[in-house]
């Protein structure tokens, strides 16, 4: 019988015997009951700061003899694994599928689509990987901007440049496993498969991402770079095509995955009079701490132990008769806070981390929520107005050349311009007054509750906490409208990822582009 046991306590530098004889004495059995054991995930608990930190292990085991006695949630029959998708053999088509955009979700359905033999083309904007690589270091050197390939546009996404963090709240977990092996297969640490809090990293995912690309390529797929989508051939609400730099590509399917920076796109969907609709969104600023303190804070005199690694934490505060809900989003251990931008005089943040995680700061959006009442129209794309408001005014607090705007905490606090540390992560940063390009219930939220909150990380001083503005493209300001197949209104084009409005990440938007490329090619 093949057995499930889950909470299965063991220290941090455990080996496979450990393993075992802790799964004996769950199952109360012998060693030689017991075969192909699998490690299913492994998480860390860190509660207790009186004992050591350990690893709490979800497992699968064969197990010989009589059945133990089951318990709900703790040793269960081992479910049967879901198996893949099985695509009827297809011939193929004059007009092949397109899919727009290289970020995870046009990666993923570019991949399933090539898998299933359709031979999709899949269209990028910006450079491949290695090309992109040279953009992004001008930008961040001297403030060069290629507003077509940069730190948001270009093969891998946004999410390039980012910790590579795989986290998922998706209870879908044979695609996230599908999803997750496809990553080892091009060169991923075997560990996300495991790892409940998974991570890349940007040096790795440099490599990845080409590797997917070249499974694309040996399935039949083909990919175009530095081609920039300009709209839909529409014929009586059915897609016949699309229009990419100067040419038309005849086709019956569109995969819609431009992410939520390719704000052209959205106004080019408006023209082409495809259903938008706009939605709630957060805006906020990064902080960034040592990372020393985070691991103090959550490790206590642990800490320095080898095989813990950068700690990361996550802070929540809600909402009071003055201020907002509050709350910590995209934490980089041991990473850096970067400037990002793709188009000219408009710049927001995000946070990066290595696979190491061994830089001296961490750092995390603190965000705001943004309802529809707070923006300056009705007009279905009027948040992204909101957002360019934003990035104009932290564009000319950088001193309009891509500079961060920057304050220690306690300047912020005290509403003033001061000095900045001479140890940050960020190269580029421009002292600044940062209540000067948020929106007033966002400053006045972040001030309520920031104190409170670094309360939380035990001790760190205020002193030692620095704020970058902005942080503006948490998730999109618009949702294009699809049904339940995953259509648009358009038949034939389907909308995906995080520039559709129904993901909010790397592997949400992965198994969004995913689960509707299976359903075209399963219909």
């Amino acid at each position: 019988m093949r057995l499930r046991i889950n909470q299965v306590q063991v220290r941090l530098n455990y080996n496979e015997a450990d393993v075992v004889k802790a799964v004996c004495r769950q199952l109360r059995c012998g060693k030689e009951q017991l075969s192909n054991l699998e490690i299913l995930r492994r998480s860390l608990d860190a509660r207790k700061k009186d004992v050591p930190p350990r690893y709490i292990l979800a497992v699968e085991v064969d197990h010989r003899g009589k059945p133990p006695m089951q318990k709900p949630g703790r040793i269960e029959k081992a479910p049967r694994p879901e198996p893949a998708p099985e695509y009827p053999a297809v011939t193929a088509s004059a007009n092949p599928p397109v899919v727009i955009g290289a970020g995870p979700a046009g990666l993923m359905a570019a991949l399933t689509l090539a898998q299933a033999g359709l031979k999709p083309l899949l269209i990028e904007r910006g450079a491949e990987t290695a090309e992109r690589e040279g953009h992004v270091a001008a930008f961040w050197n001297d403030g060069t901007l290629d507003t077509e390939s940069n730190v948001l546009y270009g093969e891998g996404g946004a999410g390039l440049f980012s910790d590579g963090k795989l986290t998922a709240r998706s209870k879908d977990r044979a695609r996230i496993r599908r999803f997750f092996e496809t990553l080892v297969a091009c060169g991923a640490t075997p560990d996300i498969l495991i790892d409940a809090m998974p991570h890349i990293g940007t040096d790795d995912l440099t490599q990845i991402i080409p590797a997917i690309r070249k499974q694309i390529w040996e399935l039949g797929g083909a990919c175009a770079f530095n081609t920039r989508f300009e709209g839909l051939i529409i014929e009586g609400g059915v897609l016949r095509g699309v229009r990419a730099s100067g040419k038309e590509i005849r086709t019956d399917a569109c995969f819609l995955a431009t992410g939520h920076s390719a704000r052209d796109v959205y106004q080019q969907l408006a023209a082409d009079g495809v259903p938008l609709e706009a939605k709630p969104f957060a805006v906020g600023v990064r902080l960034e701490i040592p990372q020393q303190r985070i691991n103090t804070a959550q490790y206590g005199k642990w800490a320095d132990h080898p095989n813990l690694g950068a700690a990361s934490f996550r802070l929540t505060r809600k909402e009071e008769k003055l201020a907002r809900r509050c709350y910590s989003f995209c934490m980089c251990p041991g990473g850096e806070v970067i400037s990002c931008a793709s188009s000219e005089g408009l710049l927001t943040s995000n946070g990066m981390s290595l696979s190491a995680r061994s830089e001296p700061f961490g750092n995390a959006a603190m965000l705001v929520p943004v309802e529809l009442s707070d923006f300056p129209s009705s007009h279905v794309l009027s948040g992204i107005a909101f957002q360019e408001t934003m990035e104009r005014k932290a564009f000319e607090a950088g001193g309009s050349s891509y500079g961060l705007p920057a304050a220690r905490l306690v300047d912020f606090l005290a509403g003033r311009l001061g000095e900045l540390p001479g140890e940050r992560s960020c190269r580029r940063a421009v002292p600044a007054v940062l209540q000067e390009i948020l929106p007033d219930f966002v400053s006045d939220t972040l001030l309520s509750a920031l104190p409170g909150m670094m309360r939380e990380l035990n001790g760190t001083p205020l002193e030692e906490a620095l704020l970058y503005a902005s942080e503006t493209r948490s998730s999109s300001p618009v949702r294009i409208l699809r049904d339940r197949d995953g259509q648009s209104e358009i038949k034939g084009l389907y909308p995906c990822g995080e520039g559709a409005g129904y993901a909010g990440g790397i592997v949400s938007s992965a198994l969004d582009g995913m689960k509707l490329a299976e359903q075209y090619a399963l219909p």
